[in-house]
């Protein structure tokens, strides 16, 4: 679905934690074998100039979450079976969520959400597959106390309020999505949420461009092996290169945390996205994060991507945002008056 829409962060949390939220009775517990290929849809396409054509509009929607459930611990992969049953589980929950009888469409705060309705193709229990227990690594010393120190600051304060006492540059954690400079599934890297889950790559012999549907964001990636820039950028400085028939894209110096299906992200990570086109309908996404600041050890994630002949239209956000001054003055005036609050009753 490709409508202008708002979600809270709590939300997009809940998507992803389905198998966390409900439980799931798998036909029993045998150990799957990953299936060889996504789709058998023909060899895939390469551009005049010799390299994999990775170009068009790629749908990564998925009710694979992205840690492995702790009921799934141990299981790397769902049979055929197992992972119908659970699609069918993720439909009620999904409903559930609306407040929807089922066979009802729903009200209209609810209809553009697009979370998919399919487990991931390769049937893994999780979109992480390094480490092998498919969960976000531990955070460090340094880590926990920023976020334990974020979450004092922030106590009693709602998702999308600023951080008392905070401005322009500390709208809370969602405040990259709040003032409509990155989406919250964009990343980067790229993970499935509630809706928008689409991105669109177009090719040259020099460069590569991934125009996320979110926010609309763009990134121009050169391909001639020039080196990073110094210059900090939301979406981080991206350089890519071939390697074989993989497109690898590195990507360094973020202006701030982007915005992802988790809040333990950093401006310090240097983020190694991998584009490979399995076969004529599917492109195997996959990332990999390291900040030895923020996690104890790298993490790899891996989200198939399927072949749309949807267009993507402009997400209009920045262009409308108006809200921050009337965001910002309506925290300062509620902080006054909590203020004025207690000193009269000092």
């Amino acid at each position: 679905m490709r409508y202008r829409a708002f979600v809270s962060g709590s939300t997009v949390a809940v998507v992803l934690a389905v198998w966390a939220l409900v439980p799931v009775r798998l036909t029993g517990q045998t150990q799957a074998v990953p299936p060889k290929t996504i789709t058998k849809s023909g060899t895939p396409p390469r551009t005049p100039w010799g390299k994999p054509d990775l170009q068009g509009t790629w749908d990564f929607r998925t009710v694979t979450p992205l840690e492995r459930p702790a009921e799934l611990a141990g299981k790397e992969v769902l049979t055929a079976a197992e992972a119908a049953e659970f699609e069918k589980v993720a439909l009620v929950r999904a409903d559930r969520d609306r407040n929807v009888p089922a066979g009802n469409v729903g009200d209209y705060n609810q209809f553009w959400y697009d979370r998919g309705s399919e487990v991931a193709g390769t049937r893994r229990t999780s979109l992480i597959i390094d480490p092998p227990d498919g969960r976000i690594p531990a955070l460090t010393p340094e880590a926990q106390k920023k976020k334990a120190a974020e979450a004092e600051a922030r106590r009693g304060v709602e998702m999308d309020t600023p951080t008392p006492g905070g401005w322009l540059d500390d709208l809370g954690p969602g405040g990259l999505r709040v003032r409509c400079i990155l989406g919250f599934n964009s990343g980067p890297p790229m993970t499935p949420s509630a809706y928008n889950n689409n991105v669109q790559l177009f090719q040259t012999p020099d460069y590569v461009v991934i125009l996320n549907e979110m926010i609309h964001d763009a990134r121009i990636v050169p391909l001639d092996g020039r080196p990073h820039s110094t210059l900090r950028q939301w979406a981080g400085n991206s350089r890519g290169r071939w390697e074989g028939d993989t497109l690898i894209v590195d990507t360094v110096n973020f202006r701030a945390a982007p915005l992802m299906t988790t809040d333990e992200f950093s401006a310090n990570m240097h983020l190694v996205e991998r584009f490979r086109r399995v076969d004529a309908d599917t492109l195997m996404y996959e990332f990999t994060v390291e900040d030895p600041r923020t996690w104890t050890k790298p993490w790899t994630g891996q989200v198939p991507m399927k072949r749309s002949d949807d267009s993507i239209y402009e997400y209009a956000c920045h262009e409308g945002n108006y809200s921050v001054n009337g965001i910002l003055a309506g925290a300062r005036a509620k902080e006054a008056a909590e203020e004025s609050s207690k000193k009269g009753q000092r």
